[in-house]
């Protein structure tokens, strides 16, 4: 990102104040909201990260997992045994080979790396969620309408799910609403991608070509996938979630 040799970061990157104004990096819009937690064997027959005393535990070098875990241990006065290594799925290897009792990452790597094991129904996630992980989109600072773009690309998203606008019902929607809102948010009225410098269709294309917000969860690491995860607090605000993006208007 910083040498230009891609335009976007879009994966599990924690939105952090270093990253953000130290890295000349930045932070769109948050697209799932996380949090660090710790993955064992079944018949180690621990129920809480609070059993973990003396334990040893395998994590990624230089991240804010591996920060995290030294501040939990810490703060709760227990000792472990860290195995650091360089990427996750060496993490993940040290892990079923039992070079280490522990795994530990955000939940959603964890429920994602379980589902390569040869028996996922052997390992389980502890409870305890010990961090905050808001992860998103990044850009380079200064291009501010890149910025606006990939930002935007992830409101119209969320603001479909809500309208009820998914990619199999976005056409007929447009043809026949009389929501000045959709109409705005879809093309069929004004010209609203002017302003980003886009086809006023942009919003329209998102959603047909890639669906809305829920669309994308469920199709990526929904209830229904090997990750299986359910919606939580990546719900729209309105079913009890933090997703919530401003009106396009």
């Amino acid at each position: 990102m910083q040498s230009g040799e891609i335009d976007i970061l879009a994966r599990n990157t924690t939105w952090t104040y270093t990253r953000d104004t130290s890295l000349g990096l930045d932070f769109t819009a948050v697209n799932f909201y996380d949090g660090q937690g710790f993955m064992v064997r079944k018949d180690l027959g621990v129920e809480s990260a609070k059993d973990l005393d003396g334990a040893t535990v395998c994590t990624e070098q230089g991240t804010t997992t591996e920060l995290n875990m030294a501040d939990f241990f810490r703060k709760n006065k227990l000792s472990y045994v860290p195995v650091v290594v360089q990427k996750a799925d060496e993490a993940l290897s040290a892990y079923s080979s039992g070079r280490c009792d522990v795994f530990t990452t955000d939940k959603s790597g964890l429920a994602a790396h379980r589902s390569k094991l040869s028996d996922p129904s052997a390992h389980v996630i502890l409870p305890e969620t010990i961090s905050k992980e808001p992860l998103g989109p990044v850009v380079r600072h200064g291009d501010n309408q890149w910025k606006d773009i990939v930002t935007w690309a992830m409101f119209v998203q969320v603001n479909a799910e809500e309208m009820g606008i998914t990619s199999k019902n976005v056409a007929k929607i447009k043809a026949e609403t009389i929501d000045p809102e959709i109409k705005r948010l879809l093309g069929a009225e004004g010209d609203m991608g002017a302003q980003l410098g886009l086809p006023a269709s942009w919003a329209y294309d998102i959603i047909a070509k890639v669906g809305n917000y829920g669309e994308v969860f469920e199709r990526n690491v929904g209830p229904s996938t090997p990750v299986g995860l359910p919606r939580g607090i990546n719900n729209l605000w309105t079913e009890g979630g933090v997703m919530y993006a401003p009106p396009v208007r």
